[in-house]
Parts: structure tokens; sequence; C-alpha cells
């Protein structure tokens, strides 16, 4: 039973409901559903899809995670990321809004969940790691810059290019701007405005709704007066059918890239949202790899009811979490609501303005641009900053994809460059104590000509062994001839490999030679019995592990050492 309530998150949670999260959850899933219908239309839209597609997305990918997320107040569903996403990938190999378009988005659904599940029960959650945050920050931000300006064709009523390439879409909105529709753009700033003005009062109130409401009574009002203004028109009633989306391999193979795309970004949004919401309470943990496991089957299941890919959404998660949603009954009455929607009041939305839905996804992803962060990481960390820029650029330049790409690429850079060259010091002792200390941050502490203590923080392995060897060589030279004993101070040291072992091995060989004596202090033992184990004992004497960098120097000093006895004895009863 143990296994199955982790394997089935809901089993875990759902025997213990409390009546009194009832009407949290209650609210806050009918606020949920307020934002998510009018969402899930427009991010149909960006997908390149048919409005009811998003109210497809909004159902069965709910009602799944409900049951196998371990996150009890994260919204699935149709985001505008992942939307866009979809749009780029599948356009290239179909005609947006035909029959074959809406089959390959159907398709890509199935082939993300599949990848997201099995990443899930190998175990493979760790693989986002190597995308930084501030790789996701730049990414995010120029993906939403992206999305914002490809709906300007709605909010000003003219049929510009769409594209995930940022000079190919200004340039195409500078010279065609001049034919934008007076009503439809005067409409969709009003939306925007008022939008504004609403999440500046109050977050919960639910703008969108308001400006659907507002938009549909003008057209129904003063259609007459405003029949330049494109509507949404029919939408189609009744639930979605199960079917089974035709398998190509050929053609999955050419979502393959598309489909790598939308696993990394869909995980990270639900991680990064998952994890930020577990912080505010103690009543669950979000586990990433059972997050994978949730959202795959979440896909898949979709995939089966015409659903194109879902993801979590920043925005509903967090109306989830502030109108009161403790668990996924939340999710499952959100759903409820959306299946009362297909089934009598899609015939409702017909004289919605597109130009609203422009309106709702243009203020929701510019507010993903996040320029407060790459101002800190400017005065923080000078390097992530130009990551963050560098994937940006990437993205807004080069496509999403690619953006993707270069930013995992970048991330992994800067982690080599970052292991490779890790900090180094020499230390010095500090007046009348036992302590070492860096010379270069404590100009008090006392440095012997004879004597180098040499501090090397991180693991010692093949990316980084050249450099040890060098900046050891280095700080030996400045000491010239009066060298006589070098000290490693290993604490920082938390691995080894071969490569470190021998590269040791060659250096204190060559020190040893020109009679200076190499000492380490602080060795762990994961590190000393790799040292072991490599054959360090081969050109050093067991004797020469210390505790401490400062019994090494009072032994080398005075040959005699109380401490350092009992910590050699304990050494050969350890290696014995």
């Amino acid at each position: 039973m143990k296994l199955l309530k982790k394997l089935i998150p809901i089993l875990e949670w759902l025997p213990n409901y409390k009546r009194s999260q009832l009407r949290g959850d209650v609210v806050a899933g009918i606020t949920v559903a307020i934002v998510l219908i009018p969402q899930g239309i427009a991010y149909a839209l960006i997908a390149g899809l048919p409005p009811i597609y998003g109210l497809y997305a909004a159902l069965m990918p709910q009602l799944m995670y409900a049951i196998f997320g371990t996150s009890r107040q994260v919204a699935i569903g149709p985001v505008a990321m992942d939307s866009l996403i979809v749009a780029t990938g599948v356009s290239t190999l179909a005609l947006t809004g035909s029959e074959s378009y809406i089959g390959i988005a159907i398709l890509l659904a199935l082939v993300v969940g599949s990848i997201q599940f099995l990443m899930g029960i190998f175990r493979l959650g760790f693989v986002v790691n190597f995308l930084s945050r501030p790789v996701i920050t730049g990414f995010t931000s120029a993906v939403a810059l992206i999305i914002g300006l490809n709906q300007f064709r709605n909010l000003f009523g003219v049929d510009f290019v769409q594209s995930d390439q940022i000079h190919v879409l200004l340039e195409d909105i500078v010279f065609r701007l001049q034919y934008f529709k007076t009503n439809t753009t005067i409409i969709g700033l009003i939306a925007c405005i008022i939008i504004i003005i609403f999440r500046k009062v109050n977050r919960k109130i639910p703008n969108a709704l308001i400006v659907v409401i507002l938009g549909i009574v003008t057209i129904r009002l003063f259609g007459d007066q405003l029949t330049d203004v494109a509507i949404v028109k029919d939408i189609p009633s009744g639930l979605p059918k199960f079917s089974i989306p035709v398998i190509d391999v050929a053609l999955i193979r050419e979502l393959m890239p598309i489909a790598a795309t939308l696993v990394m970004v869909g995980y990270l949004e639900t991680i990064s949202i998952g994890k930020t919401l577990e912080a505010k309470q103690d009543e669950y943990r979000v586990r990433p790899n059972q997050e994978l496991v949730a959202l795959g089957l979440s896909n898949m299941v979709g995939s089966l009811f015409q659903s194109y890919p879902s993801a979590s959404s920043f925005s509903r998660s967090a109306i989830n979490a502030e109108s009161g949603g403790t668990t996924g009954v939340s999710a499952i009455v959100s759903a409820l609501l959306v299946v009362i929607t297909l089934l009598f009041l899609t015939p409702v939305f017909y004289h919605l303005p597109k130009t609203i839905l422009s309106a709702i996804i243009i203020v929701a992803v510019f507010n993903l641009i996040n320029v407060q962060e790459a101002r800190r990481l400017w005065k923080a960390n000078n390097l992530d900053f130009w990551l963050l820029l560098a994937t940006f650029l990437a993205t807004i330049f080069f496509g999403i994809e690619y953006g993707i790409l270069i930013g995992v690429v970048l991330s992994l850079i800067v982690l080599i460059f970052r292991t490779s060259r890790p900090y180094v010091a020499e230390l010095g002792k500090v007046p009348n104590s036992d302590f070492y200390r860096n010379k270069n941050r404590f100009k008090e502490v006392i440095i012997e000509e004879e004597i180098l203590v040499f501090r090397f923080d991180a693991q010692l392995f093949y990316a980084n062994s050249n450099y040890f060897r060098d900046r050891l060589d280095e700080m030996a030279a400045e000491k010239g001839k009066a060298l006589k004993l070098i000290v490693l101070d290993a604490e920082s040291i938390n691995r080894v490999d071969s490569t470190g072992i021998d590269m040791l091995k060659e250096r204190i060989i060559y020190f040893n030679k020109h009679n200076i004596q190499f000492y380490f202090a602080g060795v762990k033992g994961p590190v000393r019995d790799a040292f072991f184990r490599g054959g360090l004992l081969d050109v050093v004497s067991l004797d020469h592990f210390f505790m401490r960098a400062n019994g090494a120097v009072n032994f080398y000093k005075t040959g005699d050492n109380q401490n350092q006895k009992k910590y050699a004895q304990y050494i050969h009863q350890a290696y014995k």
C-alpha cells in the first residue's frame, strides 16, 4: 500500500481529506476555471489550432495530474510558451489549422508524454539540472517577448507573419503596421488597459473573464458598426472523443527536436512552480521524478482525447494557491467546469473578438520578461548575467529550438569552466593560533618562505588536474629555492579520480627530487581511500597524512606531534 501511494499520490491525500478543505478547493477550482477557459481558447490560437482544442487540453491533463502529481496546487493545462513551441515545430510540417496540422499536434502530445513518462520511470529528472536558472530566465523572457509580438496580428487586425525570430517579426510589423484596423486596435488596447488596472488593484479579480464578457457584449450590441472586428465564431460543443493518434515513425523522428524542447520546458515549468508552492506549506513534498511521470501521463492520456501538449501554468497555479486550493480536488472542480463549458457554453463565445484574446495573452506573457533578475545578476554575478543575455539573444534571433539548445550548451560550458578552474589559495598561520587562512583575505597571517600550504577548493579530476598542477608549480616557484615543504590542505576536496591521483604522484616525485617534502592535511575518508587504492602510498609515507595543516607544519619543524601519532595510528588501522 505504501508503494501504491508513492506511485499514485492521490491515494495518499484523498483518504485523509477533510470537509474543512472542501470550500477552499471548490472556490479555487471555480476561480482557476474562470481564468482557464478564456486562456485555453486564446492559447489554442497561439498553437495554430481551433479554439476548442484549448479546452480539450484543459480537461484530461488536469484530471491525470490530480491523480498522479505530487504537488496538490499546480494547475495543468494549455500554456502560452508550450503553445508557441507547438506552433513553431508543427507549422514546418503542415498547414496551420488543417486536419493534418491538428493530427500532428495531438501526436506530438503523445510523443512528449511518452518521453516524460520514461524519464520519470528511469529517474532521469536530474537531466534538467543542466539548465541553470539564468538560462531558464533568459529563455522564458525571450519566449514571452516572441509570444507577445506574435499576438500583434490579432491585436491590430493585421495578418502579420508568424515567426519565432524577432527580427522577422519586427520587420513585418514595421512595414505593415499602417494597415491596422482601427476598431480592432481600440478594443484590444482597451482590454489591455482594463486587465493591467485590475491586476494592479487585486490579482484575484478574474480580469480575463471580465474583458471576455465585455468583448462579447460589445460585439452583440454594436456588431453592425464593428464588422471589421474578427471574432471567434463557431466553437463545436461536446466532449472530446477517444481516438488513438496515427503513429508515423518517420513523422515522430521529425518531431523529436521540438518534443525534446517541450519535455525540458514543460518539466522546468512544473517543477519550478511546484517547488515554489511547496516552500509555502508543510503538507506535502514535490518529488521530481514522480512529476515527470504525472506530466507524461497527462500528455499521453490527453492525446487520446484530442489534447495538444500541456504543462503547468505560473498564473493559474498561483491563483489556485491564493484562492484556498489545498488538494487536487480544485483541479477536479476546474475540469468539471470545463466539461460544462464544452457541453453547454461554447455558443456563448461565438461573438468573442480575437483581439480580446490577444490582449489577455500579451499582458500575461509580458509579465514573464524578467528584467529585474537581469539587473540583479549584473550586480551579483557577471558570468551568470552574460549567460542569461546570451540565451535570451540566441532565442529571439535563432528561434526557440536553437535557443534552448544554446542555453544547455552554454550551461555545460560554464559548468566545465567553473569546475576546471576552481579557487586555489596559499594559506598562512593566524598569529597566536593553530588556524591557517587564505593570505589574500587575511592580511595579518604569517607566511613562511620555506613552507607552502596550498588549498584547492573543488574535486580533483581529469578536467582540472592540469590547472591544479600549474597553480601549485606557480606558487612553489614564487617561494624559490627556500621552499622545503608543501602541505596540501585537502579539506575542500570531496572527490578524486585516477587522473588526479596520477598527477599528484608525478608532482610528489618531482618535488622529492628537489628535496621538497609533500604532506597532506584534512583529507576526507573517501578521498583518502581513493588515494590509497590509486597507489599514492607508493610515493608518499602513510605518516605524511595529518588532521590539520597546523599539525603538518609542527611535525615538519619538530618531528614530534602527539596528535599526529594518534592520527597516524588511526590511518594505519583504517588502511589495514
